[in-house]
């Protein structure tokens, strides 16, 4: 693993959750964190609902099934939830994460509105209900499936369970899909002990370049 400073240890397997308390600011932000990310969904649907409705129709009229799809995910305290997303792919498609399937079988399976939603991040917008609903903040270690039972455990042992999942957060900053489960846990372990407002923002902040930048690539192409 490269060296970075926003891991709290190279060696993943010593990861613990004593070893990854959340600091004395940590615990102090996190009912403020609830709170505005209340704030922040109910200003996000508000904002953002037309373009939910344009989307709603786009995928109706585009290919045959429901325009929200719903997924078994893990929450907080290893909890079982229903994540919601926009449905970007074809009905029968294997329920499997992004990173574990292949890209020929991957483009197969993307509907033609769903390859626009899944470049510019608009399949994740039903997500506001979520953090509405308390299952999920704006920030946090992204939601594993249910079945991905090795990244629960390691999440688990870590502690980073103890806090809400996230649309965004740190490990998809700094890589996403491309980091190894041990790189995903340690950038998760990481934010759980030192998530501020600030750490937040940036995370936000950064995720929205990200999905610019590759939008604007794909609009050139």
């Amino acid at each position: 693993m490269t060296p970075n400073s926003d891991l709290p240890t190279s060696d993943t397997a010593s990861l613990s959750p004593a070893a990854t308390a959340p600091t004395s600011l940590a615990r102090w932000y996190l009912p403020v964190k609830g709170v505005l990310d209340v704030l922040a969904a109910t200003l996000g649907l508000l904002v953002f609902g037309p373009l939910m409705a344009a989307v709603a129709v786009a995928i109706r009229v585009d290919s045959p099934g429901p325009v929200i799809y719903r997924q078994r995910r893990i929450g907080q305290y290893g909890r079982h939830f229903v994540l919601l997303k926009f449905r970007t792919m074809r009905v029968g498609t294997p329920e499997v994460a992004s990173e574990e399937m292949r890209d020929e079988d991957r483009r197969r399976y993307t509907t033609r509105v769903g390859a626009v939603l899944r470049k510019w991040t608009l399949d994740e917008l039903p997500q506001l209900f979520n953090v509405l609903a308390g299952d999920m903040s704006l920030v946090g270690p992204r939601p594993a499936l249910y079945n991905q039972y090795d990244l629960i455990a390691m999440r688990r042992a870590a502690g980073v369970d103890r806090v809400r999942p996230g649309m965004t957060g740190l490990a998809i900053v700094k890589g996403g899909f491309t980091l190894s489960l041990e790189e995903k846990v340690a950038y998760d372990a990481a934010y759980v002990r030192r998530m501020s407002l600030g750490m937040d923002l940036r995370c936000i902040v950064k995720s929205l370049r990200r999905v610019t930048k590759a939008g604007a690539r794909g609009m050139r192409r």
